[in-house]
């Protein structure tokens, strides 16, 4: 097989398994969700090896380089090595991840210092309420 030189960007997007559908990736193509070098593109323009892509799937954004071209869709592995995430994406979206899981937790970042009421009612959730002596 002849070695790829372009593919389209929503035939990419569904072989790399950014979306299940290529009709999925068009829509977030031309919703603005898919970014190709920082701007707003249409799903046939043709990329190659070297774009840098910003890819927002619900409150999750990716940074990809392309490193490989398919036109077909193949297992997941494969896909994995049609690109490579930049490493401030990675760390981001780990934030971001541990973010969600504490508000889920039912904790969330004070924008103020406690109050002396606030550090009261910390003290008894860590360390349980003890009877004063």
């Amino acid at each position: 097989m002849a070695e790829l030189e372009s593919v389209r960007l929503d035939r990419w997007l569904w072989a790399a398994r950014f979306f299940k559908t290529r009709a999925q990736a068009k829509l977030a193509i031309e919703g603005g969700r898919v970014l190709l070098m920082q701007a707003r593109t249409k799903s046939a323009k043709e990329i190659g090896i070297g774009r840098e892509l910003t890819i927002r799937r619900g409150n999750m954004t990716q940074i990809v380089t392309v490193t490989g071209l398919a036109v077909r869709r193949g297992s997941a592995t494969i896909a994995q090595t049609l690109y490579r995430e930049s490493d401030e994406s990675i760390e981001l979206r780990e934030l971001d991840r541990s973010r969600r899981m504490m508000e889920q937790a039912g904790l969330t970042v004070p924008s103020t210092r406690p109050t002396k009421r606030d550090r009261r009612e910390l003290k008894k959730l860590k360390h349980g309420s003890q009877p004063r002596e």
